[in-house]
């Protein structure tokens, strides 16, 4: 899809066709538009094609008077599990007769320019692509802080319960945050390369536009690195957390085994096809050893579980008072 667009009275308005210092606004286009805007713009066709390879990194790239600066942009997808985050690349593109931005998808960034939220001039390239890079910095800050958000709400829920759904959320979430880092340094690689341009260090209301880029691009990425750094220590604390969760079930199992192992013992000595103590002679129908020997297991069962308990309950307490003991001498 191919809109054509111009500033014009200080507004953005959409135009039927081509124009000079327009804005041409493609979104996945197929090979088609693609060869029809390289030939009214200008621009080589394998320019117009670089953002269409979901893949592609941030990169800048001058070519026969073209300048194209290929950035990711934070997206967020809508799923069954809930909203995913990633990144997906945009080339912006300009010569002297227009300005290009190619994506796969809608940018949000971009309709904002459309719906006139955000003031830009077609006329203007250079001032279009910072604006956007200042756009698309902020963007991406609202996204961390959406994945903020979504991190704490989890995290709240596994404090009352740890079902694998909340731990597989936190998994993708660092996912994303990856994405978003790895992103991040490229496009300030883009922006460090936008600064040797010529009229983005010589004419001084490009600069305090630069500078807000730079500005609002490394507090995201120094944002994304410490909610990175939370996650990632968050979903240490909970490996660790079910991995004593377990030792504490073993545990127990264990207990249990070794109690009803008494019984089981005891059940199959009297079980064996042969003579053992206290058994009735042939024609004898009294149970009075049967059930003596009932109660001797029960007995003696008890007295076992008994001091498995007390031994693991005086462990317990032993643990205890070495960390109070600990803790006054760290006072």
């Amino acid at each position: 899809m191919v809109k054509y667009f111009m500033t014009g009275g200080g507004a953005m308005r959409q135009i039927d066709g081509f124009e000079k210092n327009c804005w041409v606004d493609m979104i996945n286009p197929d090979d088609v538009e693609c060869d029809r805007i390289s030939a009214l713009t200008g621009v080589p066709e394998d320019m117009i094609k670089a953002a269409l390879d979901d893949n592609e990194r941030a990169r800048t790239e001058f070519d026969d008077g073209c300048s194209m600066f290929v950035v990711d942009c934070p997206l967020i997808e809508e799923s069954e599990g809930g909203d995913s985050y990633t990144t997906l690349p945009l080339a912006l593109i300009y010569n002297e007769r227009c300005v290009i931005t190619v994506c796969l998808k809608g940018n949000t960034v971009l309709k904002d320019f459309i719906t006139g939220r955000e003031t830009v001039f077609t006329e203007r390239p250079l001032h279009f692509v910072l604006s956007f890079m200042l756009g698309n910095a902020k963007r991406f800050l609202y996204c961390l802080k959406q994945i903020d958000r979504k991190t704490r709400r989890i995290q709240g829920e596994m404090s009352r319960t740890m079902r694998n759904s909340e731990i597989i959320q936190l998994l993708d979430l660092q996912n994303s945050l990856v994405y978003f880092s790895t992103s991040l340094n490229s496009n300030s690689r883009v922006h460090e390369k936008l600064y040797k341009v010529e009229g983005a260090a010589a004419r001084e209301e490009l600069l305090d536009l630069y500078e807000d880029v730079i500005i609002e691009a490394k507090q995201a990425i120094e944002t994304c690195n410490i909610y990175k750094n939370i996650l990632s220590v968050t979903m240490d604390a909970y490996g660790s957390v079910i991995s004593n969760n377990a030792n504490d079930t073993m545990r127990k199992l264990t207990i249990i085994t070794i109690i009803l192992a008494i019984p089981t013992m005891i059940a199959g000595f009297w079980g064996m096809n042969m003579t053992v103590p206290f058994q009735t002679q042939e024609g004898d129908t009294s149970t009075l050893w049967f059930w003596i020997v009932i109660a001797a297991t029960a007995v003696l069962t008890i007295a076992i579980a008994l001091v498995i308990l007390k031994s693991s309950a005086m462990g317990a307490s032993a643990r205890k008072k070495k960390k109070k003991h600990r803790d006054k001498k760290e006072k």
